[in-house]
């Protein structure tokens, strides 16, 4: 009797616990929390996927929970058999997730969570690896500048942006700055980044940001700290390859690096942070200008080099470069490194509208200064496309000067324009719509198109180069040779009426002239061809 007593008393105490876990349980299921079969809540997805740091054979995968778990990327070439895992056994809730030793150019399906449940993943959860570094192919590269504000405008060019892209792979986005308005807070990074692009560019598309002077907490009394310390979300919510693990040279610093896509070299630069507790971009002497000089030495060697970062030394849009320091001692200090080394294409944001500039060099004063006939090195508008004067911009290894520079700060903000609206140096200026630039390159050939907030191609170029080539080659009587023209494009050959890039020969005459034009005859290659008996 008194063990039965004893009995009911425990169950009694035991009770009220039974009873408060049961409302625990019911609590979390009626805010939604998924729970394990063990009864523990389990995390829920708050950010991401994203994919940052994209290599050949490497990537890494990020994301956030709203509690503490484990952290379990599952990845695979066919969809439905993700048969590949990577781990990590932290309880974190900023989830990073290196995935090693994949097949070049090769694409992966993925999935992301703990290492018993599955946070996302589907058939729209993928990344294609790059090629081998150095690689010719096709490569697309997204321009965002200026674009995370939660606005109407934002959200269109986002769509037009990737309306135009379609079912085309795009192997990187990089980001110009100002990428969360007001202050770079994490709770704006949320909102009006993380949010606006989370279902269709940043789980698939590996992302390589700069900052901008909004990242900085762009407020006078936190924005100087913030530039010395790197205290802010932008260097917490990204991955930057900071020990040159994706190309070009280690930098050692999250606010700048390297990285390379196929016969492309990127630099991801600073423009308002410091170095060393004074040192900004436009200080030739501090420790990232010193870092940029080393990696152009290395990187000579690559088809193409795109340097970019937030304020640009050239505009008269929603900021004056005549009047604002960052910009005019950009201008005056900074660009001419960048032009000696025959940087083809410089990318900014900040001013909130779009600017091109013509293949240009040596303009490092007012606007009033700029010659178009001493500054320009072509007089072309590059646009291609058979109107009056629009030849590409042509570069060669023998003579690599000159630069295109755009300002593309209207992904998301939208300015005013200045008195002197549009600035000297620019062939096509635009501040009434916003836009995204898509950077297209094809071995030696590379295209740069600004997609607008209502799907128009409002502006374009084309750069070549090593093309307009002079070749001899010899064969032997009653033998083939295979000629192939130096340029990527539309063909017409002198010989057989051909119109592909390559043609194969077997002349009979002692001697002959082969030549092969563009559609516009803006390029032409001539092939002389000697017969030895």
């Amino acid at each position: 009797m008194e063990k039965r007593l004893q009995l009911m008393f425990v169950m009694l105490l035991a009770l009220p616990l039974c009873l408060f876990a049961q409302s625990a349980k019911q609590e979390q299921i009626a805010q939604g929390r998924n729970l394990h079969a063990t009864g523990q809540p389990m995390a829920n997805l708050l950010r991401g996927p994203y994919l940052q740091v994209v290599t050949s054979s490497s990537i890494v995968v990020r994301w956030r929970t709203d509690t503490w778990a484990r952290s379990r990327v599952r990845y695979g070439t066919t969809p439905g058999n993700l048969n590949l895992m990577a781990d990590d056994s932290a309880l974190v809730t900023e989830h990073e997730v290196k995935l090693t030793r994949l097949e070049p150019r090769t694409k992966y399906y993925y999935s992301v969570g703990g290492i018993r449940d599955t946070l996302q993943g589907d058939n729209e959860n993928y990344f294609v690896t790059l090629p081998v570094p150095g690689a010719e192919g096709m490569y697309r590269i997204g321009v965002f500048g200026d674009c995370g504000n939660n606005s109407t405008n934002q959200r269109s060019v986002r769509d037009q942006f990737t309306k135009y892209l379609g079912n085309k792979y795009m192997d990187s986005w990089i980001l110009l700055g100002d990428n969360a308005y007001r202050d770079g807070e994490d709770a704006q990074y949320q909102t009006n980044f993380f949010n606006i692009y989370k279902d269709n560019l940043l789980k698939k598309y590996p992302l390589y940001p700069a900052p901008g002077n909004h990242d900085y907490h762009d407020v006078e009394y936190s924005a100087a700290h913030a530039q010395k310390t790197k205290e802010v979300a932008y260097f917490q919510n990204f991955t930057m390859p900071v020990d040159g693990e994706a190309g070009g040279t280690a930098s050692n610093s999250k606010a700048y690096y390297s990285f390379d896509i196929g016969n492309i070299h990127f630099l991801s630069l600073d423009s308002y942070g410091t170095e060393e507790q004074s040192f900004r971009l436009y200080d030739t002497l501090g420790r990232q200008v010193q870092w940029i000089k080393k990696d152009l030495d290395a990187n000579k060697n690559k088809g193409w080099v795109v340097a970019y970062w937030h304020h640009p030394p050239y505009t008269m849009g929603s900021h004056d470069s005549d009047k604002e320091t960052e910009l005019v001692k950009i201008r005056e200090n900074f660009i001419r490194i960048l032009e000696r080394y025959g940087v083809d294409l410089i990318l900014c944001g900040h001013s909130h509208l779009y600017e091109r500039s013509r293949l240009m060099r040596g303009h490092f004063g007012s606007e009033l200064t700029f010659d178009s006939v001493k500054n320009n090195v072509s007089q072309s508008t590059a646009l291609y496309n058979g109107s009056k004067n629009s030849c590409p911009y042509i570069k060669n290894d023998g003579n690599n000067q000159g630069t295109v520079y755009v300002v593309s700060g209207s992904a998301g903000q939208l300015g005013p324009r200045k008195e002197s609206f549009p600035h000297n140096a620019y062939y096509y200026s635009n501040n009434d719509i916003g836009g995204a630039a898509m950077l297209e390159v094809n071995a030696n050939r590379l295209d740069l198109k600004w997609v607008c907030a209502d799907g128009v191609v409002r502006d374009s170029f084309t750069m070549m180069k090593n093309v307009n080539k002079k070749t001899t080659i010899r064969v032997k009587k009653g033998t083939s040779a295979t000629l192939t023209a130096s340029f990527i494009g539309n063909y017409k050959w002198n010989s057989g009426n051909k119109t592909t890039r390559s043609i194969v020969v077997t002349p009979s005459a002692a001697k002959s002239t082969i030549v092969v034009k563009d559609e516009f005859s803006c390029v032409q290659d001539t092939f002389e061809v000697i017969v030895s008996r």
